[in-house]
């Protein structure tokens, strides 16, 4: 059986070049870009070049790059470490009710410290008010972060518009751009952002890699003790390898990016119409407003999630609830309750991210089965046994 792939919003697979430029940092030039000799400098002189690639994505210098080793760690790093570098001036953030956990629980622990933290609602399909963000904003506001695009649903957040409100009050401005590259243009001089946050594995790089870009002037405080590295704002040798990784991998996601968002939101949306006409009780999260390209989030009345992913799952396909990060859990996600779905639905959502190696003949065949896997979880009907036993 040929495995359909629909997980990309969760990981995705090296591509070839990602790992091509990476080998040799595996191997002989693989030394500490910290030492003075001849093989530290060759191992300096490809940090630099990363460095300058990943900037260059970002309509940034190079010096506005740190290179962290995950996407949460990025995002840590922007909320604790400005937060506390910021303390005097007052310790209120801003955040949204539909953000990552990694954000949602760096804002946990500067509460803890004693900051107030709002988190704003969204509307039914998934967006922060403009006026909310506005409303919420005091005299002891010091940091806003806001998802770009959320990572369950694909809804994009008015981030160029919540970023000029917020820097006209003094604030600070962060976003979590995880789920982006590839999708949406990431200059931070049109988006106005003072922080922006990525992860190598969400653009066909490497784990264990992340970047953060920092606006010259934005204090930030390191979280890990040790050396200098990183402009003195992330301690531990640089994994160049992996940051040689993540910055081939983005420039070329950046490079495919007018081609590829437009054939996967093609493909998303002839799922999206076909399941809507052929599948009962079916609604389309976030429907109506700007999302991202390669991700759906289907809802279907009186259907167990997980019961329906396990049957997906046999028949091949491999989906998700939602983020990986809480997987496990019987409870809707955070984001899909922010939504305010009927609760006849609220426990039936599967999330479908596409990307690089999707293809339409894979869509098609996806279009096929669901409605009568929707059924058969439903209790409509009995698949072929041959189904339920497949591996």
């Amino acid at each position: 059986m040929t495995r359909i792939y629909l997980d990309h919003a969760a990981t995705t697979p090296m591509r070839p070049e990602a790992i091509a430029a990476m080998v040799p940092l595996l191997h002989a030039g693989g030394y500490n870009p910290s030492s003075l000799h001849a093989e530290g400098r060759a191992a300096r002189a490809a940090l630099d070049d990363a460095r300058e690639k990943v900037a260059a994505v970002f309509g940034a210098r190079p010096r506005e790059i740190v290179f962290t080793g995950s996407g949460s760690e990025s995002i840590n790093l922007a909320i604790i470490g400005s937060g506390r570098a910021r303390a005097e001036h007052g310790k209120h953030i801003i955040t949204s009710v539909i953000e990552h956990h990694a954000v949602l629980h760096a804002a946990d622990i500067l509460e803890a410290e004693g900051w107030r933290v709002t988190r704003l609602p969204v509307d039914a399909a998934g967006v922060v008010s403009i006026d909310d963000f506005r409303a919420a904003l005091t005299p002891d506001t010091t940091l806003a972060t806001i998802v770009l695009a959320n990572n369950e649903i694909g809804t994009i957040q008015p981030i160029e518009e919540l970023a000029a409100i917020a820097r006209k009050h003094g604030v600070l401005f962060h976003t979590d751009a995880v789920q982006t590259p590839g999708h949406l243009a990431l200059n931070v001089g049109a988006l106005g952002v003072d922080m922006l946050s990525i992860s190598g594995h969400k653009f066909y790089g490497p784990k264990g890699v992340g970047a953060l870009y920092i606006r010259p002037g934005t204090p930030v405080i390191s979280m890990i003790a040790g050396g200098g590295q990183e402009h003195g704002l992330r301690a531990g040798t640089e994994n160049v390898a992996g940051i040689v990784g993540l910055a081939t991998a983005l420039t070329l996601a950046e490079e495919e990016r007018p081609e590829s968002a437009t054939r996967l939101a093609g493909l998303r949306d002839r799922l999206e119409t076909a399941i809507a006409t052929t599948v009962d009780g079916a609604r389309i999260n976030g429907a109506g407003t700007a999302r991202l390209p390669h991700i759906t989030s289907l809802a279907f009345r009186d259907v167990p999630g997980d019961a329906l992913l396990i049957r997906l799952d046999l028949e091949g396909v491999a989906a998700s609830a939602g983020s990986a990060c809480a997987a496990g859990s019987l409870e809707p996600s955070h984001v899909i309750a922010a939504l305010g779905l009927p609760d006849a639905f609220r426990n039936g959502v599967v999330r479908i991210s596409l990307g690089r190696p999707t293809t339409a003949e894979q869509i098609e065949a996806v279009v096929g089965m669901l409605p009568e896997t929707v059924a058969a979880v439903r209790g409509d009907v009995a698949l072929p046994f041959e189904t339920n036993v497949r591996a």
